[in-house]
């Protein structure tokens, strides 16, 4: 697997239950289990909830699924 396709799993598995849709940063934020501190790694890199947030904006929301999180996280990221 990528580095893409490996963050992008583990955000869509840390949103497994999570209640969309997602209207707000904070909510999101909150979706995770470990909060802005739930970390995705994936070789060298590691990205916590909070510094991935930091890519989002209001236009981005609202979320409607965890794939969709996890495609709009991956690719502001480049991935």
């Amino acid at each position: 697997m990528s580095v893409r396709e490996i963050i992008k799993s583990q955000i869509i598995a840390g949103l497994a239950n999570a209640t969309f849709p997602i209207a707000t940063p904070g909510d999101l934020l909150n979706a995770f289990p470990n909060g802005a501190d739930t970390t995705c790694k994936a070789g060298d890199l590691e990205v916590t909830a909070g510094q991935a947030g930091k890519l989002l904006s209001a236009d981005d929301f609202p979320f409607t699924s965890s794939e969709h999180v996890a495609e709009t996280i991956v690719t502001k990221a480049g991935l």
